[in-house]
């Protein structure tokens, strides 16, 4: 409450040592770095889980190919491998949808921690 310095176990405290401006810079990026650490994956998963559906989806219908042009295939036989590709065009789809928010709303909360330790740097070295 507009002291000058943190308190002793405050995590501006441990990372300031001495309040300067580089060791301010630092805190900013081990703390843009720790905070950001796993966002990486989740951006893949997001990325790439459509693209495993799709393939789900194509090697289904080449499947319903094959079994259609070896034998001859109910409609039976049909469906249920359609809705095998159906299901994983679904699954491919369900995952990215939430893999992408969940990777928005970490990375905004990631953003809104770095502003603030910034906001409280800025602060304490008087700027």
């Amino acid at each position: 409450m507009g002291s000058k310095k943190p308190t002793m176990n405050s995590f501006l405290h441990k990372c300031l040592g001495e309040a300067t401006r580089s060791y301010g810079e630092f805190c900013i990026t081990k703390i843009t770095k720790e905070s950001t650490s796993g966002l990486t994956g989740l951006s893949i998963a997001a990325s790439t889980s459509p693209f495993i559906g799709l393939f789900g989806t194509v090697v289904s219908i080449l499947e319903t190919f094959y079994v259609m042009g070896s034998t001859k295939a109910s409609i039976a036989t049909i469906s249920a491998s359609i809705g095998e590709a159906l299901v994983a065009t679904a699954a491919g789809i369900f995952v990215a949808v939430f893999a992408y928010t969940y990777h928005l709303i970490l990375k905004r909360k990631a953003y809104e921690l770095v502003a603030a330790v910034q906001m409280q740097i800025d602060l304490l070295l008087g700027k």
